[in-house]
């Protein structure tokens, strides 16, 4: 037996949830994850893994052996990287999940140079606005908008986002500006509104002024759950629209929107990368938190300005 193999594969499965994505992750035939695990648990005389035809959940002693094993796995690949990558240069995949908006139109615009940087390494971006299981899903990092729930991750604060509120020109021939965040729970307007997956839960729109806060429910005949078709829908005039002021900037230059509510702050939207913390020591990884990092530093007219 392959006992480096045999417990990367037990961590793999441990993480994923599944023998199925264990496999899929590692590129092995599901049958030699399985062989492999069975091995392991015959060399140490322990059960490690319960297995059902739905699920596959750790014993006590193959959590102890878990964090053991993924310590183990972590200073192995430190030191390979500590050997090879000063010559080499960090390499391998790297799979990152991101918003539409942030990709689009903050990340790709800049990966040129961090790519020309880094040639051996391979970006995998998911793009959307769904918030994935990073160590279920195989996934390195992700930059999310809102609070991180989550406590097992390492968060990295990227700056708050400032939203401004429009409409287009079309939207308000038909409905006039509203004056007032209240209106907009009145019936002689709409809202383009997003809503949360998997919940369907509709999201308010939240608005400041000097200490007044204000959350409107208005009417929607619209929801969406992805930014890019959320702007499309705004820019179509189906409704009044909350987005982030460097993404609406043009369209409001051009007369494509028009910014409505003056004076009625939307609140801001704090935006993280998150990894989990053992993937930390993985040397693409680094180099790409670094890279974020300075890019969000550097580009000052995506966050709030008052800070």
């Amino acid at each position: 037996m392959d006992r480096f193999a045999a417990m990367e594969a037990f961590v793999r499965v441990v993480e994923s949830g599944t023998f199925t994505k264990a496999a899929d992750a590692m590129g092995r035939p599901k049958a030699a994850v399985t062989r492999l695990i069975q091995q392991l648990e015959a060399q140490l005389r322990v059960k490690l893994l319960h297995r059902t035809t739905r699920r596959v959940t750790v014993t006590p002693e193959g959590m102890t052996y878990y964090q053991q094993a993924l310590r183990l796995l972590g200073e192995v690949r430190n030191l390979e990287a500590t050997l090879t990558q000063t010559r080499r240069g960090p390499r391998g995949r790297l799979r990152v999940e991101s918003s539409g908006t942030i990709s689009r139109l903050l990340i790709i615009p800049a990966l040129p140079s961090f790519c020309a940087r880094y040639p051996q390494l391979q970006i995998e971006l998911g793009v959307s606005d769904r918030v994935v299981d990073l160590l279920s899903d195989n996934v390195d990092c992700a930059i999310r908008g809102g609070g991180v729930k989550d406590d097992s991750l390492v968060a990295r604060h990227l700056g708050d986002l400032d939203y401004w509120v429009c409409a287009a020109p079309r939207y308000l021939e038909r409905h006039g500006a509203p004056h007032h965040p209240l209106e907009l729970a009145g019936a002689s307007h709409a809202m383009v509104s997003y809503f949360a997956a998997p919940s369907g839960k509709q999201l308010p729109f939240v608005f400041q002024r000097g200490t007044e806060r204000l959350e409107v429910h208005g009417r929607s005949q619209l929801l969406l759950n992805e930014t890019n078709a959320y702007l499309a829908a705004g820019l179509a005039g189906l409704g009044v629209m909350i987005a982030p002021r460097f993404v609406v900037e043009p369209y409001l230059a051009s007369g494509e929107l028009v910014s409505v509510l003056e004076g009625w702050q939307p609140e801001a939207r704090p935006i993280f990368l998150v990894y989990p913390p053992a993937r930390q020591r993985d040397a693409g990884l680094r180099v790409f938190i670094d890279w974020v990092l300075e890019l969000c530093a550097s580009r000052t007219n995506v966050w709030r300005r008052d800070g």
